[in-house]
This record gives structure tokens, C-alpha cells and sequence, in this order.
């Protein structure tokens, strides 16, 4: 005889509301053991080292075309050159 036949011969079979009860119960437990587990174990963050704000000096652009001279001139084609054997 199996030990859970024993088990309801005495006891008679559990009722809905017990059954729902214990599901409830172990739903509830497994999600406070993971609140706590993901409270203790989550990464910490890292202090960065906060610098000082101080007046910025405006930035100085790159030049224009226009100030430079305007494009570099054309360059001449030259014939192909055979490469070397």
C-alpha cells in the first residue's frame, strides 16, 4: 500500500479552499523569497567622481572653405602607368 493511499484513508481528501490555501501560501512565499533574494544580491551602483563645472571657454570651430581659400585646385589626369611584371 502506498503511503499517500494511507495518508487519505485516515485524513479523507483535502477540500477545494485547503487546496487553494496551499497555493496561495507557496506563490506567496517563492515571491518574497525572490524580492528579498533580488534586494540582497542586485549590483550596487558605482560612485563616479563628480567633476566641477566650470565656466566653459567657447569652442573653437574648424575653418570654413571660405576661410581657408576655398577647395584645393583640380588635378591633371595622367595616363595610366603599366604596372611591372
Amino acid at each position: 500500500m502506498n503511503p499517500c493511499d494511507i495518508f487519505l484513508a485516515i485524513t479523507g481528501p483535502l477540500p477545494e479552499w485547503f487546496d487553494f490555501l496551499i497555493m496561495t501560501l507557496v506563490i506567496l512565499v517563492v515571491a518574497l523569497a525572490s524580492l528579498i533574494f533580488f534586494l540582497i544580491f542586485r549590483p550596487r551602483p558605482r560612485h563616479r567622481k563628480h567633476r566641477q563645472h566650470h565656466p566653459r571657454e567657447p569652442r573653437k570651430l574648424n575653418p570654413t572653405l571660405a576661410q581657408t581659400g576655398g577647395l584645393p585646385p583640380l588635378r591633371e589626369k595622367k595616363p595610366d602607368s603599366p604596372l611591372p611584371p
